[in-house]
């Protein structure tokens, strides 16, 4: 595989250097190892080796692991539709390959290393439907343009006193939040659960995550930890690996946490994205020599609102998706810009070196190697037509006359099987692929007898 190298400059440092891993295995203290990928929706799936196993073969070998990991449903069922990987192929392997800039420890599981691994062809071709290569490809295709690209994700999360077992056996009914009331910066708040944060906080840093932050969110018991931005490629590696951790740690913990959209009627679980493109002597693109919005800047946030609708699949890949985008919330309904404005899709921040563009579309439950390689796609595409910038939005956007996000997940698939734009940046093969998903989805949902139609209509209608 191609090695990990961002562009412009030399592989950042792995949080775990092989060199260290093979003294940790020599005295004993590291006996496993994990090798993982990032599935189609979000979630790390991979094998655990014996160390020793893992430095004498694998790290240089690779392993294997059955190809229906992408073309499969969220329960892990086979569907049909999926090219990638059929009963009619026989279900076989690909090809795990470590990228060692991605060894770390896992403090929350003792005596554990981790890596996060490509996914190739016995060829020696890519898995192109797979997510980390997707996002490599879009990276490759904006160095093309002499550019790199730095991203932060924010994620936001729901914890519940009740352990993930007992909300299964309860339907996730009746579960208790941790805090009983909106905390949102709230210092007491986030002391009542200190000692999750903490270990989250803690173990995530000694993994090789760089914490800035914790703090208390609207809905009850929702809360965020944010992380220093990074290269792309790094921030959606790391976000996997947080991710996961978190619900591992708040198992041992005897609770539980969500990063679904959209628990309930109250505010849903976001996952905002900051990114900003730099030149090849580390220049950032965004800002003009005044510290204001470059063409650069202007072009890439028009290709944003240009392909927001077609690829609003990569941001909100999920029937609970959407029900986080309403009026009157911190979600947002309409494709707009604005300075400093939570009510638009896009809201310009920072000054000077620090100007960047987030993204408000995405939620919780958004694969950030997908979203990531949308936004590339979409900026290059407003890079190479020099699209003009719409005006900017400095009211409510909710209200205002602007083309709306789609409303659910089939208008949402339609738009992105029939975009153009989406198969030119990412391939035939690829846009049928994510196609296949979403409507695996969307018939499992409308098969589905939800309790909401079970008490409005079994003794009233």
């Amino acid at each position: 595989m191609a090695d990990r190298t961002a562009p412009f400059g030399p592989p950042p440092r792995a949080p775990l250097t092989m060199g260290e891993l093979r003294s940790l295995v020599d005295t004993g203290e590291i006996h496993t190892v994990a090798v993982a990928f990032t599935d189609m929706q979000g979630r790390l799936q991979g094998k655990r080796f014996a160390a020793r196993f893992f430095l004498d073969e694998v790290a240089q070998h690779g392993a294997e692991a059955c190809a229906y990991l992408l073309a499969v449903d969220v329960d892990l069922n086979t569907v049909d539709g999926f090219a990638l990987a059929s009963w009619d192929t026989g279900y076989g392997d690909f090809a795990l390959h470590p990228d060692l800039a991605t060894l770390r420890l896992t403090p929350w599981q003792p005596g554990t290393a981790q890596v996060t691994a490509d996914l190739a062809w016995h060829d020696g071709s890519p898995v192109a439907a797979s997510p980390r290569a997707m996002l490599r490809r879009q990276i490759e295709r904006l160095a093309e343009h002499g550019l790199a690209a730095d991203v932060g994700t924010e994620l936001e999360f729901m914890i519940f006193q009740d352990a993930y077992e007992e909300a299964w056996r309860r339907g996730y009914r009746e579960l208790t939040p941790a805090n009983l009331y909106n905390v949102d910066y709230s210092m007491l708040g986030t002391a009542r659960v200190e000692p999750l944060l903490a270990r989250l906080r803690n173990e995530m840093g000694a993994a090789g995550l760089t914490v800035e932050s914790a703090k208390g969110e609207c809905n009850l018991g929702q809360h965020e930890i944010a992380f220093r931005y990074a290269d792309a490629l790094t921030t959606c590696d790391q976000h996997s690996v947080y991710k996961t951790g978190a619900k591992e740690i708040a198992a041992q913990q005897g609770c539980s946490l969500t990063f679904m959209a959209k628990y309930d009627e109250r505010e849903g679980n976001s996952c905002h994205i900051h990114l900003s493109l730099r030149d090849p002597e580390a220049t950032p693109a965004f800002a003009d020599a005044q510290g204001t919005m470059s063409d650069t800047m202007r072009y890439f946030l028009a290709g944003q609102l240009a392909a927001l609708r077609e690829f609003s699949l990569l941001y909100a890949p999920n029937i609970n998706s959407y029900k986080r985008f309403r009026a009157a919330s911190f979600a947002p309904t309409a494709v707009a810009w604005g300075p400093d404005n939570r009510t638009c899709a896009y809201r310009v921040v920072g000054r000077a070196r620090s100007l960047r563009l987030e993204n408000r579309v995405p939620g919780g439950d958004v694969n950030p190697y997908l979203a990531v390689a949308g936004m590339l796609a979409a900026g290059l595409y407003g890079i190479q037509q020099k699209l003009p910038l719409s005006e900017a939005c400095t009211g409510n956007a909710h209200a205002g006359d602007f083309p709306r996000m789609p409303g659910s997940l089939r208008e949402a698939a339609d738009l992105w099987g029939s975009s153009a734009l989406a198969r030119s940046a990412f391939g035939d093969e690829v846009v049928e692929h994510y196609l296949t998903m979403a409507r695996v989805e969307q018939a499992a949902y409308d098969g589905a007898v939800t309790d909401w139609e079970r008490y409005r209509s079994f003794e009233r209608l």
